[in-house]
């Protein structure tokens, strides 16, 4: 195969998308929610996750037509906004976007592999999985391909699987139980609401992992758009039916099990296909989660090198890290198994995550920001966005806004890291613009 040729077609687009956006957050979300939350009020909140998901997959569909090249974010707001914001946007992806979810990815999956019985500290576990998938990953597209393929589809069978065992087995019924917080207030819990929609959006990240790798696609205006919608889509699908399956088949007592997830890592999933396999079923939620937490962390390996591959092309990073468009970047490859590996042995991943949401957030909302500056452009040759882009666009930040707005709010130390993470990233950008 001609390494520089597009050798990905929407099928593997859509495995990026939905191994970046399935973890274990799905089998955990609705344990808290069931303590103030009714059951319907559940599954609207993931229904709204999912319009907003999807929103922001539209508006990015349009974008992706407007620049089919590699480098997500960064190639976006660079082009679209201002170069600053697009090597902000990078610098964010190599220190936090990417390299910390795989760090805190592959660490959990080390959780979990000592569930099945492995005797394995899980940050030996977690190191080994980093370091294989950047050999995987820097073998060649076409060992890349075969290999986070293998992933994915191992990923959705187990998880197709557990949708059919709860929906065949488990109770079908409309649920009767009410969340505790009911006893005690009659108004409408729109705090309760809002903090699950927060953390709803948080399950439908990884969305627009298809653009980063844009120009190895064989026809990015075409097939970029189509697995973003398509992945988030099947996935939004997905993601209803396993909590149709929870409110349906637990009471909330049952659901306070997550709160004690960190140390026993069982999730709702576990409950579940427990009671309708046995101890054989434990066991296999365990892999579920394992198998997800691997393709994800494979996904990100994939497709963040493409953004500082990028960069180094246009002098914001060192030029060893450039390669051609449509190659594989073995260097920024190695250079980001190295930064999460650092993060794993020296950082607090649960905050380090917390504030790569933020992070995300931002500069995703920005890049629909940059939709309308374009609608508004007097240019008359630049393609103009439609209706249903600007009306996605729209949906797209507002909702960025609200989450950010109640991140913010609720973590004082966000706003400081926010701020530290633009000065740094601008002083960058300022220090390396003569060179690019």
């Amino acid at each position: 195969m001609n390494e520089s040729s597009g050798h990905l077609g929407v099928r593997s687009g859509i495995g990026l998308v939905v191994s970046n956006m399935v973890g274990a957050g799905v089998f955990i979300s609705a344990g808290f929610m069931a303590q103030d939350l009714s059951p319907g009020l559940i599954l609207l909140s993931w229904t709204l996750g999912a319009i907003i998901a999807l929103s922001g997959a539209r508006a990015y569909a349009t974008v992706a037509t407007w620049v089919p090249r590699s480098g997500g974010e960064y190639r976006y707001l660079s082009d679209l906004m201002h170069p600053a914001l697009g090597c902000l946007a990078g610098w964010g992806s190599l220190l936090v976007g990417f390299s910390a979810p795989i760090a805190v990815d592959a660490l959990a999956a080390g959780e979990f592999a000592k569930t099945l019985g492995l005797p394995v500290p899980a940050p030996v576990f977690g190191s080994a999985v980093i370091v294989s998938l950047g050999v995987i990953h820097a073998m060649g597209r076409r060992v890349s391909k075969r290999g986070h393929n293998l992933l994915f589809s191992a990923n959705a069978l187990l998880l197709v699987g557990f949708v059919i065992t709860g929906l065949f087995f488990g109770s079908n019924r409309w649920p009767t139980w009410v969340p505790p917080a009911s006893a005690t207030s009659d108004s409408f819990p729109s705090e309760a609401f809002a903090r699950g929609l927060f953390f709803i959006a948080f399950a439908f990240a990884g969305w627009n992992a298809a653009i980063y790798n844009a120009s190895e696609f064989r026809d990015a205006k075409r097939d970029v758009p189509r697995a973003m919608l398509i992945g988030c889509s099947a996935v939004a699908i997905l993601y209803l039916a396993v909590n149709w399956v929870f409110v349906a088949n637990l009471t909330p007592d049952d659901f306070k099990i997550v709160f004690a997830y960190e140390q026993s890592k069982v999730t709702l999933g576990h409950v579940i296909l427990s009671r309708i396999l046995g101890p054989v079923g434990g066991f296999v939620m365990s892999l579920l989660v394992l198998v997800a937490f691997v393709a994800a962390a494979s996904a990100m390996t994939i497709v963040g090198p493409r953004v500082y591959a990028a960069m180094a092309a246009d002098g914001y990073l060192p030029a060893l890290l450039r390669t051609e468009e449509g190659q594989t970047p073995v260097r920024a490859i190695i250079l980001q198994c190295v930064v999460a590996l650092a993060i794993l042995a020296t950082h607090t991943l649960q905050q380090t995550l917390a504030n790569v949401g933020a992070i995300l957030t931002l500069f995703a909302a920005l890049v629909s920001v940059a939709i309308f500056r374009r609608a508004l452009s007097p240019e008359v040759r630049l393609e103009k966005p439609d209706r249903i882009t600007l009306a996605a666009a729209g949906v797209h930040v507002v909702s960025s806004s609200f989450m950010l707005y109640f991140g913010l709010r609720d973590s004082a130390s966000l706003l400081i890291w926010l701020s530290i993470v633009g000065l740094a990233g601008l002083g960058f950008w300022a220090l390396t613009r003569p060179r690019a």
